[in-house]
């Protein structure tokens, strides 16, 4: 396959995951917590790198649009972390432990708590969180981000 082509399929994999992404926003009715919205910014780097890529297909674009796919991947294997209970997550957006707060302190974390918690899980398919979902589909993005930077260019 020619690099070109890998590139656009790498960033359209990026467009079709913030397009679900926005999807689910938008149609669904499930806002994003702090956590899904980190998770959005390195595909919007893939896609902008992808772009990029495709008019002046340079290494290091290729290369810098893997990063950004598992930069993603990375943010959703930490917010599976958080929404499996393995890990603390931001605790903008997280519980934190209430049982040595006093009543008056306790209510204080409630009010200032967000509305939209990254501990939580919104939806799920197949036992994995939209989390776990990015975070696969972007290591499968990644693969072919490395892919392209693999192929030899070829000059016609």
């Amino acid at each position: 396959m020619k690099r070109q082509n890998l590139v656009a399929l790498a960033a359209g994999g990026s467009v079709a995951l913030l397009l679900g992404a926005f999807a689910f926003q938008h149609l669904g009715g499930l806002p994003p917590c702090k956590l899904c919205i980190w998770q959005r910014y390195p595909h919007a780097a893939a896609i902008a790198l992808g772009a990029l890529a495709f008019f002046v297909p340079l290494p290091i674009l290729i290369a810098l649009g893997a990063i950004a796919a598992l930069s993603t991947a990375g943010v959703g294997a930490y917010h599976v972390g958080v929404e499996q209970g393995w890990w603390e997550g931001p605790t903008s957006c997280s519980s934190g432990a209430v049982d040595s707060l006093d009543p008056d302190a306790l209510f204080d974390q409630i009010m200032a708590a967000p509305l939209i918690r990254c501990d939580e899980i919104a939806w799920q398919f197949a036992g994995l969180s939209m989390a776990g979902w990015n975070m696969v589909l972007s290591i499968l993005i990644a693969a072919v981000w490395i892919a392209a930077l693999r192929v030899r260019p070829t000059s016609a």
